[in-house]
């Protein structure tokens, strides 16, 4: 069986199964009339590849599941090596809070910064947060769509796909052509779990997808890792639910770096150490350099007024 194939029919085809039955009518007369070379070329005429589950970069985690899917299809820059690296996913709502917009991009910075990928969806809200964080610091990132490879959604985020696939990768189980949410099932939603060992939520409703997401890490064995959340504030209802059923507190990046056994040493005292860690917020710049916070206040004042660093939105820039 054409993974490829199949996968290019699960695109195409709203009512096949998946893996479509051998006896599918629809899906024999595909499998006659698929010219898989002629379609490879077309892939790579626009600037995507296609990743087989028998390939040796299929990521193995994905491979591990009860039901992968038969392939990937990729757009961006980033080797595929990137598959295969130490990844977290980044998850929360949509209509954020200025808090969880502020901490899903403080903790793709500093997790990118650490050397894992940082993974999401794309989607407003937490997902773009998390994407920019790791793009400020040059790190890696992956957003998984829920929609065919060749589609930016929501289509406001055009930009901030192209900068991720500038340096990074785009991934769906979806061909081109298939608009988001075409099928109404779960199996359509950007399941970025699937690639990492580690998912965080930052902030999440009762019964949000962020919350789907976590269960099933969780149902798999993976490590979910929640962000606590005020107790009368609606967008903490389901992360705080989450540490209930058994998910881990998040209060600091250094608790997911621990659990891929990565130190976050604090660097060496002074003002211009301090240049090598931007971006960042002021809290970050205490967390990691051990520094007491009047000390580094005091320092970011010394490198404003010298033009060396700006701030803005509570993040300070090197100049």
């Amino acid at each position: 069986m054409s993974e490829l194939a199949l996968a290019v029919f699960a695109s195409e085809d709203r009512d096949a199964s998946h893996p479509p039955p051998p006896l599918n009518r629809r899906w024999s007369s595909h499998l006659r009339s698929f010219d898989a070379g002629a379609y490879e070329q077309r892939l790579a005429a626009a600037g995507f590849r296609f990743l087989a589950r028998t390939a040796a970069p299929f990521p193995a985690l994905l491979r591990a599941i009860h039901d992968p899917p038969p392939g990937l299809f990729l757009r961006g820059a980033g080797d595929l090596v990137l598959l295969s690296r130490p990844a977290v996913a980044i998850v929360g709502a949509r209509a954020c809070s200025g808090y969880g917009a502020s901490i899903g991009r403080s903790l793709g910075r500093e997790l990118a910064r650490a050397g894992l990928v940082v993974v999401s969806g794309l989607a407003r809200g937490i997902d773009a947060e998390a994407h920019r964080g790791a793009l400020e610091v040059e790190g890696s990132t992956i957003a998984v769509l829920g929609c065919g490879i060749d589609r930016d959604y929501p289509a406001a985020h055009a930009e901030l796909a192209r900068r991720i696939a500038a340096r990074g990768l785009l991934v769906s189980e979806y061909a081109a052509g298939r608009r988001a949410g075409a099928v109404a099932v779960p199996r359509t939603q950007p399941d970025r779990r699937r690639l990492c060992a580690a998912t965080v939520v930052v902030e999440a409703r009762e019964r949000s997808g962020a919350l789907i997401t976590a269960d099933l890490a969780l149902e798999e064995g993976r490590e979910v890792f929640t962000v606590p959340g005020e107790i009368t504030s609606s967008l903490s209802a389901g992360t705080n639910a989450l540490l209930k059923l058994g998910a881990t507190p998040l209060t600091d990046a250094s608790d997911v770096l621990g659990f891929f056994g990565i130190e976050d040493e604090p660097s060496a005292p002074g003002v211009d150490a301090l240049l090598d860690l931007l971006p960042a917020t002021a809290d970050e710049l205490v967390r990691r350099t051990g520094r007491d916070a009047a000390d580094i206040a005091q320092s970011l004042v010394e490198l404003e007024l010298a033009d060396a660093v700006s701030a803005r939105d509570g993040i300070y820039r090197a100049q």
